[in-house]
């Protein structure tokens, strides 16, 4: 088992000269910090990065996918990931992407509160972490952070099904559109989706490290200007997730923008505001006009991974074509056929049911 420190929350701790939370603890001394570990796991570790997550990018993106693809064929049984959780989930939808057909799990784990706080995740998580990549069946790229907000069991969330919800909450993390792939405690893991790839004996992975840094996200507001999307373009972008609004649509004074874009050979990509649902462009006009002028509906990919997915299909090819194929191809669910019942579930506080239902948890 292999345990790569890339920094984050869950290698650092508390200043109190500052009050700020610094880097502090290599991946060595966080598994010395943990006792239990050993008991799961024969475990080696290695620092990677020593950076918050919002500092990750492609660089460090193709830097892990190499190394990761080095480890399992050396014969790692097991890969977990220390990592910040900010764009934990961009780095998940990345290795998604970037390592594929893996015989073993690739788990990344993070902390909401420092490894030096009372209430700090770090030590459950990563004991989580240690029996899904050491004893589980599930070879894919997983997030596992804490479930429920008290101590009983992690999720195991798909790579590109995952985002974080919550700024401070130590069960931040949700799968959206669908359930998480398992939960998992010290000593145990409970299956919910059993279309999962399982652990294999050999050594043979897909290694697949590219990315276009000439990708960006653009939020639709309302009364957002043509010259936004036409600046993107001139700045030699060649690819644009869209973040639009209800099924998706953005106004039509963005029209000539889009039209000049897809002449120039920018692709350009629709998701959604919402986070769940899919993109329909067919109902409304607007949605049908966009159509016409080249923007492709992205399904039900979370704006964050089609991003992600867009740098990494044009650091493949730059020929709209290919680049379509490759975004509207599902490789690990980024794309669904559908929403099962449930995969939404957004309960509003105050409501008597609701209420009800919390006080059976929340003593």
């Amino acid at each position: 088992m292999k345990l790569f420190g890339t920094g984050g929350t869950i290698a650092s701790r508390l200043d109190y000269r500052t009050g700020a939370v610094i880097p502090a603890f290599s991946p060595g001394e966080l598994y010395g910090a943990v006792p239990e570990l050993a008991d799961i796991c024969n475990l080696t570790t290695e620092k990677l990065f020593a950076v918050f997550s919002e500092n990750m990018g492609p660089e460090q993106y193709i830097a892990l996918a190499k190394v990761i693809g080095k480890e399992i064929r050396n014969g790692i049984d097991g890969i977990i990931i220390g990592h910040g959780t900010d764009t934990l989930h961009h780095t998940a939808a990345v290795l998604s992407f970037m390592v594929q057909n893996q015989p073993v799990p690739i788990i990344l784990v993070g902390s909401q509160r420092s490894s030096d706080r009372p209430s700090s995740d770090a030590a459950l998580n990563l004991i989580h972490a240690a029996y899904a990549a050491g004893h589980g069946d599930i070879a894919e790229t997983l997030v596992c952070m804490f479930g429920p907000t008290s101590d009983d069991y992690g999720f195991l969330h798909r790579g590109t099904r995952v985002r974080k919800m919550h700024s401070s909450y130590r069960s931040t993390f949700r799968t959206i559109g669908d359930t998480p792939v398992a939960t998992v405690t010290g000593n145990n893991i409970k299956i919910i989706k059993d279309d999962y790839k399982p652990r294999r004996r050999d050594r043979n992975v897909t290694i697949l490290p590219y990315f276009s840094e000439k990708v960006t996200m653009l939020y639709y507001y309302p009364n957002m200007k043509a010259e936004i999307l036409d600046s993107l373009v001139d700045m030699g972008y060649k690819g644009v997730v869209i973040v639009g609004t209800g099924l998706g649509h953005v106004n039509k004074e963005l029209y000539p923008a889009i039209e000049r874009a897809t002449a120039k050979g920018v692709v350009l990509y629709m998701t959604l505001q919402t986070i769940w649902g899919y993109v329909h462009m067919f109902v409304y006009d607007t949605g049908r006009d966009m159509l016409a002028k080249g923007v492709i509906p992205a399904g039900n990919m979370l704006p964050e991974v089609a991003f992600i997915k867009l740098g990494w299909a044009l650091g493949q090819t730059e020929d709209p074509e290919e680049v379509k194929k490759i975004m509207l191809t599902p490789i690990m669910d980024e794309i669904t056929e559908r929403e099962p019942y449930n995969g939404y579930l957004v309960y509003q506080g105050g409501v008597p049911e609701v209420e009800d239902f919390i006080r059976k948890f929340r003593k």
